[in-house]
């Protein structure tokens, strides 16, 4: 878990690296999350189904989602108040205000009650968000708790480039190094060897070509 000091310090440099980011991090970000949309087509919600994202930025996924799932409902959790001036912006700009609930936090402290909710989520996701927490595996470990018996977790975020070609990889991880985003390889790399692809049932994972990025969902991180 992380300290006061820490969360403060996390939530500060969020706001410094999208001040001005959130202005057009909508337009920028189209050309390389890949995988955003396809996870959003997989989820297959049914009518009072609720939906948590966690670093859900400028809610592009939220009001996606809640447009594709009209009968659901929708929570987006945020360490950026910055970005969230945007979310809450945009939000009301689609007239979705009474459909999808924005709180500032931390990933790694994250529940239920933290949006005035007593039950459960039935579904918790994070969109390229996981390389950009401090703690991710406490972050998972969090959405797990907010989670139905039945709840799923589903991430998309960066594979480790492995089949890329090597001075492509490597000049993508410098980049991405300086908007402070850490492909998560060694989740990556369990969900591999935990026999996911072998339990479709439970948790599916697909790899990106290039292993640019993976999607995946499950009921808990590590568990076949």
């Amino acid at each position: 878990m992380l300290n006061a000091d820490q969360d403060r310090g996390h939530d500060s440099l969020m706001d410094k690296v999208y001040r001005n980011q959130r202005h057009l991090y909508d337009f920028t970000r189209k050309y390389y999350l890949f995988g955003r949309d396809s996870l959003i087509g997989t989820l297959d919600l049914k009518p009072g189904e609720r939906v948590l994202e966690i670093g859900c930025g400028t809610a592009r996924n939220l009001i996606a989602m809640a447009r594709r799932y009209p009968e659901a409902r929708f929570y987006g959790l945020d360490a950026s108040a910055e970005m969230l001036k945007t979310a809450g912006l945009a939000v009301a700009r689609a007239g979705l205000g009474d459909r999808i609930h924005l709180v500032h936090g931390l990933a790694e402290s994250v529940s239920a009650a933290l949006f005035g909710e007593a039950t459960p989520f039935d579904r918790a996701i994070f969109s390229y968000s996981l390389s950009m927490i401090p703690d991710w595996e406490q972050a998972l470990s969090a959405a797990k708790a907010t989670l139905s018996a039945a709840g799923r977790i589903h991430v998309v975020d960066f594979g480790d480039f492995d089949g890329l070609p090597g001075p492509l990889a490597r000049l993508l991880r410098r980049w991405l190094a300086l908007f402070h985003v850490e492909p998560r390889v060694r989740m990556l790399k369990t969900l591999e060897s935990d026999g996911t692809k072998t339990h479709p049932n439970s948790n599916n994972l697909r790899i990106l070509p290039g292993r640019y990025a993976f999607v995946w969902s499950g009921t808990a991180y590590g568990s076949p």
